[in-house]
């Protein structure tokens, strides 16, 4: 299959000149000065592997040793399990490159890549090589039948201009080859150079290549006596290290060696030549899968582990130092810019933390490939070569992407939100938000229910007068009732909405009366959205001088169904967003699955809610900036800038029996309580839970569920659930949202109690001109920065 140019872009640089690749000719650098090779000291060396095959190389030039006999010290300290990383500012857009081809399609699935500046090599069945600026193929190499390549390396070169003439790959036969980067052509062979058996790893060190095959044999190339590895002679040095290769690196001049969860160091350049005695295990972390190293963290290595944590090893005690569980998804591959850790999944997602902050920082997170990633490779010689930042990465969908390391849009738009007060008038607003599982009340039962029938009156008369009224109702029907709800689901749509109407109805005018009655202060409030899912009923209220600043074009709102697999509403969500001057708002009205034990349900209708695309996306990049957040074009909940989660999100109090729980409530023991609540503990736990991103008060009042209705008391029936606090408001805003209060009303109509929490809000009025003018002074600051870290990698 032809390889093609799937996608590029035509964006206009911050102010620098377009550079052609054709026309470019790279800055001149000082030679890389040569390591020249040097005898070693009798090593220690495991015996040959038991298969047969032919005298090598490496049978030459091998000892035979026991490793058990080496020396060194003994790892120690167990590793500091760390804090999740903080995901409230996620970016979700992809890091395009500018002025470059961002994606090429390989035609085929390769696993393995090298890159060098405008050149990247791609390698499996084929070996192919492109152009990093227009996508072009410069040559394709069909290897034979049965035979694959299985490692791929630029060959080091001390002129930096010719670093991307050769690439040397290693096949699954044993055998080399190195090959001319603009012609294809074939400059030399090595068969047997590993033997028959296939190659795992290329890596570079300094102007030397270093190959390792599956029986464990290592060999060093280089350099020559012209500074570079030559592969018509034999390695200058072969060593022999345990099979079982799952990951390795080369750092500080020693190589890191996986197999499984087990760690080994080699030091070809000591007479001990394995560091360690025994192997490093680092305990609580599955299988490691990717490793690599980082300028910022100099004298460490980062490790990638099935489970999504990342270990952290110091190259100098061989300590594990720290723990940190970034994800529930597989680790496959890592790579480093400068302090920001790039990790690919096995979901196809790039996740991108920042290492100085601690807790390390989710920058961005975004779907780089359909499929599993393979590789992510930063290309060190890009800063030099073509005077950019970037990452590389091959998917099994089988293509090859690029991506900014810079990060250079991320840094605009952080830099124009950190200056909003040189082009934004801001207006403080107030804002109340109430949710309740009613339990089938009505407003009748309510009127006539003794001490809650004034409950609303009080409610609105002390509320302060807000800007803004929302109320979140669930269970506004009586989800108990099995075969009403079967009948609600079997109806039609139509049928549903006119039979199940009267009870949002008769809701909509009571809170409608209520405000006009009693509210505090003229002008009156007015209804912006009413909305109702099954037991779901959503109803805002804006003052009236409020209702001129809203962008009723933008005024939306979306349903999720979770009950039944997502057919049913009996759970789910009801969102409304709209847009105050130029802030956006999105209000989440939620009922999350029911149950002690379905605490994993719950996170998953969490996370079904939040990444669900249920708006329109605003096409205008400006308008785009303006209103949403993180990169978002306003299609997810989190994209806006001022979110609330209300509802009964039936989280409850893990691991305490019914009497234990009410005990410690009536002796106001909450503390020991919240230490078990299950929202919480994700919250500390959990890296991909979605509610992480939210913050919430501290619960200082009782569990609010469940009680035997019309009583005091804690459930007492046979069930008897032990008290929890299902009812929750959540929020995010990045400074744009405080919450002032949090505390329940005593209402006793229904089983759960009811929570509310005032809000002060920040919107804002975007100057236009000011902006253009700020955004301006930020592309000039941040090329100045661009400019610097290049010269630093250089």
């Amino acid at each position: 299959m032809p390889s093609k140019t799937v996608m590029t872009r035509d964006m206009a640089p911050p102010s620098r000149p377009v550079r052609a690749p054709a026309q470019q000719s790279p800055p001149k650098r000082d030679p890389i000065p040569a390591l020249q090779s040097q005898p070693l000291s009798t090593q220690q060396f495991l015996p040959p592997p038991s298969r047969n095959r032919s005298k090598t190389l490496e049978s030459k030039n091998s000892d035979k040793g026991d490793f058990s006999t080496s020396v060194s010290p003994e790892p120690k300290g167990p590793a500091e399990e760390s804090a999740l990383p903080d995901i409230a500012c996620i970016n979700r857009k992809a890091p395009y490159l500018k002025e470059s081809c961002i994606s090429i399609e390989a035609g085929y699935e390769p696993k393995l890549f090298d890159v060098c500046g405008d050149v990247v090599c791609a390698t499996g069945s084929f070996t192919r090589g492109w152009n990093t600026f227009d996508g072009g193929k410069l040559f394709s190499l069909i290897h034979k039948e049965g035979v694959k390549a299985t490692a791929i390396i630029f060959k080091p070169n001390l002129d930096p201009d010719a670093e991307d003439d050769q690439i040397w790959i290693g096949m699954n036969s044993g055998d080399m080859m190195e090959v001319d980067v603009a012609t294809g052509r074939i400059l030399c062979t090595k068969p047997g150079a590993h033997g028959r058996c296939e190659i795992k790893k290329a890596y570079r060190y300094r102007n030397q290549i270093w190959t390792l095959d599956e029986s464990g044999c290592l060999h060093i190339w280089g350099p020559d006596v012209d500074g570079t590895p030559n592969l018509n002679k034999n390695p200058a040095h072969t060593h022999r290290i345990p099979t079982g290769h799952t990951c390795s690196l080369v750092a500080d001049g020693q190589l890191w060696h996986v197999a499984g969860k087990a760690i080994r160091v080699f030091d070809p350049w000591s007479a001990a030549f394995q560091v360690l005695v025994k192997p490093l295990v680092t305990e609580g972390t599955a299988d490691i899968t990717a490793g690599t190293t980082m300028d910022a963290h100099p004298r460490k290595v980062f490790f990638g582990h099935v489970d999504g944590k990342v270990s952290i090893y110091c190259t100098r005690d061989y300590t594990c130092q720290k723990v940190i569980h970034v994800s529930q998804c597989s680790i496959n591959t890592l790579a480093a810019v400068s302090a920001d850790l790039w990790v690919g999944y096995s979901t196809g997602v790039v996740s991108i933390y920042d290492t100085k902050k601690s807790p390390w920082v989710t920058k961005k997170e975004w779907q780089a490939h359909n499929n599993g990633i393979h590789q992510l490779k930063a290309d060190a010689a890009a800063p030099y070569r073509i005077e950019r930042a970037q990452v590389v990465s091959v998917g099994n969908d089988g293509m090859v992407k690029l991506w900014d390391g810079f990060l250079q849009e991320d840094k605009l738009e952080a830099s124009l939100e950190s200056n909003q007060t040189k082009f934004c008038q801001f207006d403080e607003l107030s804002l109340m938000v109430m949710t309740w599982n009613a339990g089938a009340s009505t407003p009748h039962s309510l009127r006539y229910s003794n001490g809650d029938s004034s409950f609303f009156q009080e409610f609105v008369q002390t509320s302060g007068s807000p800007d803004i009224l929302v109320f979140g109702f669930q269970e506004l029907v009586d989800l108990e009732d099995k075969t009403a709800t079967a009948k609600r689901f079997l109806k039609s749509k139509k049928t549903d909405t006119d039979n199940m109407g009267h009870h949002y109805r008769d809701w909509q005018e009571f809170l409608r009366k209520t405000l006009d009655d009693y509210a505090p202060e003229k002008p009156l409030y007015q209804e912006l959205s009413t909305e109702c899912l099954v037991g779901l009923f959503t109803c805002i209220f804006v003052k009236s001088s409020l209702l001129g600043r809203i962008k009723m074009a933008d005024l939306q709102s979306a349903m999720v169904k979770r009950g039944m697999g997502g057919l049913h509403g009996n759970k789910g969500a009801i969102a409304v967003r709209f847009h105050i001057d130029d802030s956006s708002l999105c209000f989440v009205n939620c009922h999350l699955a029911a149950g002690q034990t379905a605490t994993k349900s719950r996170h998953e209708d969490i996370t079904h809610i939040l990444k669900a695309e249920l708006f329109r996306k605003q096409l205008d990049e400006s308008k785009r900036q303006n209103y949403y957040r993180g990169g978002g074009d306003g299609d997810l909940i989190v994209d806006h800038e001022i979110c609330v989660i209300n509802g009964d999100l039936n989280y409850r109090i893990d691991t305490m029996s019914h009497e234990t729980v009410v005990r410690a409530v009536k002796q106001n023991k909450l503390s020991r309580l919240l230490d078990r609540d299950q929202l919480l503990v994700a919250r500390r736990r959990t890296p991909a839970f979605q509610l992480r991103a939210f913050e919430e008060l501290p619960l200082t009042f009782a569990p609010t569920y469940k009680y035997d209705v019309g009583t005091d008391r804690y459930d007492t029936s046979e069930k008897r659930r032990s008290p929890a606090w299902c009812d929750r408001l959540l929020y995010r805003g990045n400074g744009k949202i405080e919450q002032l209060d949090y505390g329940r009303h005593e209402v006793k109509v229904s089983d759960h109690r009811p929570v509310s929490g005032n809000f002060r809000l920040h919107v804002k009025k975007v100057d236009g001109g000011k902006r253009e003018q700020v955004k301006m002074e930020a592309h000039k600051t941040l090329e100045a920065m661009r400019q610097n870290y290049l010269d630093e990698a250089k």
